[in-house]
């Protein structure tokens, strides 16, 4: 039987005060799902709005548009002077502005956004050779935005390399690459890849 034939009862309690649904079942989805419609319950009770009615669909606030711009420009100026540390500082700030827009706002511009940041972040973070930070940025960056962000997908790639995972980084430049097509860097970084794991098969069958 189909999920569309069945029908299941689940225990959703609200609050009489805050208004907020609740449930007693441990499934982290239905968690999940209630997380997000209580966040933009409280979203909408925000709103300097007459009688807190929400904008019309898909507005975009300008001025937070603006100041993750600078931000992002900023950090790329810092990193372009050596002062790495700063860039990150400043992707950090642009990053909370980011995923501080509210829910109603589209989730395809803050996936751009984000995507932007995390990339230049894990460069930055690689200029301090702080390469697990790097890795877990420039893996979110791909989580945002896994097409057409070959920067990122490298710079992963390239930080579990210099971490010694060689395998992993392997199957990460592989799976770049089936995504992003035969993209230069990319290529070469899993030619690299390749040959550090045969000359540590041969070193340890000597």
């Amino acid at each position: 039987m189909s999920d569309l034939d069945t029908f299941t009862l689940l225990p959703l309690q609200i609050d009489p005060q805050s208004k907020a649904v609740s449930t007693s079942s441990t499934s982290r989805t239905l968690q999940a799902e209630l997380a997000a419609l209580n966040a933009l319950h409280r979203s909408l009770l925000s709103l300097e709005t007459p009688n807190q009615v929400p904008p019309p669909p898909v507005p975009v606030n300008p001025k937070r548009s603006a100041n993750i711009t600078k931000l992002r420009e900023s950090g790329n100026a810092e990193h372009r002077k050596g002062k790495h540390a700063e860039a990150v500082k400043l992707y950090s700030l642009g990053l909370q502005m980011a995923l501080g827009r509210p829910l109603w706002e589209p989730q395809g511009l803050v996936r751009e956004e984000v995507a932007a940041l995390y990339a230049n972040r894990a460069q930055a973070h690689m200029a301090l050779l702080a390469w697990p930070e790097a890795a877990a940025d420039a893996e979110a960056s791909v989580e945002a935005k896994r097409v057409g962000n070959s920067k990122a997908w490298w710079r992963r790639g390239k930080s579990l390399v210099e971490m010694g995972r060689l395998d992993e980084a392997r199957e990460w430049v592989r799976k770049g690459l089936e995504l992003e097509g035969e993209e230069a860097e990319l290529a070469g970084l899993l030619k690299d890849v390749e040959a550090r794991l045969e000359k540590t098969k041969s070193a340890a069958a000597a």
